[in-house]
C-alpha cells in the first residue's frame, strides 16, 4: 500500500521491497560472504575469553536460523538472548525451550511486568503501538547485554525497512549503530513513552535505557540478510529441523501462515492496528513474501488479502482487556483513535475498508 510509512515507487509503479527482491537476484553473494567474513574478524567474533556475538532470539524461526548458521556453518558459539515477552503464547514458550536445548547458550531476560505493562499501555494510547514497552526493551536489553559482556556485533535477521518496503538509507551499509534503532524503530517515540514512568519506578526501567553514547560507539549491529538472500520460508525448515521449531495447529489472527510470530498474544492486535492505520494487514505482509519469492502468484495473494486482513482479534480481545485493565468500551475507543478515516468507516460498530483490493 501507498500508506506504508517510508515506502516509495518506480516510474512502473513498483514498490521498493519489489525492486530489491529483483535487485538481490544480481548480487554478488560471495563477495557479500566475504563481508560478513570480514566483519566476523573486525568485531573479535571469534574471541575465546567469552562470547563474540550476540543473537537476539524469541524462538522463532529467523533468530533460530542465524544462530545456526553461525553455529554450524561459521563455527561461532553465539550468546543467544530473549526478552520475555507480554502475553507469552504457550507454542511461543515451547520453541524458545525447544530452541535452548537444541544447544545455544542462552540468557532469558524478564522485565518488571507492571513497567512492561504499563509502558506497552502507553504505547497503544500515545503511539497505537500496544508492545512499544517491549519494542524498547528487545532493543536496550540486547544493548545493554552487549556492554556488560563486551560484545560488539549483534546480528539480526532481516533488515525489514530494506526487504518490506521502508527506508533505504541503509541499504549498501553492513552495519549500523543504535542510533539508528531510536530513531527509526521506536518511531521517534522513546522518550515520550518513558516519561509516562513517575519518579518512583524510575529504578525499574533499568532494562528499557539505552546504554551510554560512549558504550553504544562500541557496538555494531548487522542484519543477515545482507550477506545472503533472506528467504523466510528456507529459515522456517532450518529452525523445524535443527531447532526444535513448532508452528501452530491453525493459520494465526488475521492471516493465512501458521508458522511465524507465534510467541504473544499481542501481535495479532499490533497487526490489526496496521491495517486500520494504513490500509494493509498481516496476510497482505505475508502474501507480498510469497509473491517475490515467488511461491505464490499475484492472484492469490490478493483473495487472501481480501480473506484475512480485515480481522478484528476477538478471539484475544478478553485477555486484552484483562491485560490493559480497560473495559471494551474504553478499548475500543483507543483503536478508534488511530483509524485512518479516508481509508475505513464503521459499520455496526466495526470498521470497514473503503477500497477493495484488486
Amino acid at each position: 500500500m501507498s500508506t506504508r510509512p517510508r515506502i516509495t515507487f518506480d516510474e512502473k509503479g513498483r514498490c521498493n521491497a519489489c525492486q530489491w527482491s529483483e535487485e538481490k537476484k544480481s548480487f554478488d553473494w560471495e563477495t557479500r560472504e566475504k563481508l560478513l567474513l570480514a566483519n566476523l574478524e573486525k568485531y573479535n567474533a571469534y574471541r575465546k575469553d567469552g562470547y563474540g556475538v550476540i543473537v537476539p532470539v524469541s524462538g522463532g524461526k529467523d533468530g533460530s536460523y542465524v544462530a545456526h548458521q553461525l553455529k554450524e556453518k561459521y563455527g561461532i558459539n553465539p550468546l543467544c538472548v530473549t526478552i520475555r515477552p507480554p502475553l507469552e503464547l504457550s507454542v511461543g514458550r515451547e520453541n524458545i525451550y525447544n530452541f535452548v536445548d537444541s544447544g545455544f547458550d542462552h540468557i532469558h531476560v524478564t522485565p518488571n511486568k507492571d513497567i512492561l505493562q504499563k509502558l506497552n499501555k502507553y504505547g497503544l494510547i500515545e503511539m497505537g503501538f500496544p508492545y512499544y514497552g517491549w519494542l524498547i526493551c528487545i532493543i536496550t536489553g540486547i544493548l545493554q547485554i552487549a556492554v556488560q559482556m563486551g560484545v560488539k556485533l549483534i546480528f539480526y535477521g532481516e533488515e525489514g525497512e530494506i526487504e518490506y518496503g521502508g527506508s533505504t538509507e541503509r541499504r549498501n551499509e553492513s552495519v549500523y549503530s543504535p542510533e539508528f534503532q531510536k530513531r527509526v524503530y521506536l518511531e521517534g517515540g522513546y522518550e515520550k513513552v518513558l516519561s509516562k514512568i513517575g519518579e518512583k519506578d524510575g529504578s525499574k526501567l533499568s532494562w528499557f535505557q539505552f546504554p551510554s553514547d560512549e558504550d553504544c560507539k562500541n557496538i555494531a549491529l548487522t542484519h543477515w540478510s545482507h550477506y545472503e538472500p533472506w528467504d523466510s520460508y528456507r529459515n522456517y525448515l532450518v529452525a523445524k529441523e535443527h531447532c526444535g521449531l513448532k508452528e501452530k495447529s491453525e493459520p494465526n489472527t488475521g492471516t493465512f501462515t501458521n508458522f511465524a510470530q507465534n510467541d504473544q498474544a499481542l501481535y495479532s492486535l499490533h497487526a490489526y492496528l496496521m491495517y486500520l492505520k494504513f490500509g494493509f494487514g498481516r496476510a497482505t505482509q505475508d502474501a507480498g513474501i510469497e509473491i517475490r519469492r515467488g511461491a505464490m502468484t499475484r492472484d492469490q495473494g490478493v483473495s487472501l488479502v481480501n480473506l484475512y486482513d480485515n480481522n478484528y482479534p476477538e478471539n484475544f480481545l478478553e485477555l486484552y482487556l484483562d491485560y490493559y485493565q480497560m473495559t471494551e468500551l474504553e478499548f475500543n475507543e483507543v483503536i478508534d483513535k488511530w483509524v485512518n478515516q479516508d481509508l475505513f468507516e464503521k459499520i455496526n460498530g466495526r470498521w470497514q475498508p473503503l477500497f477493495k483490493v484488486k
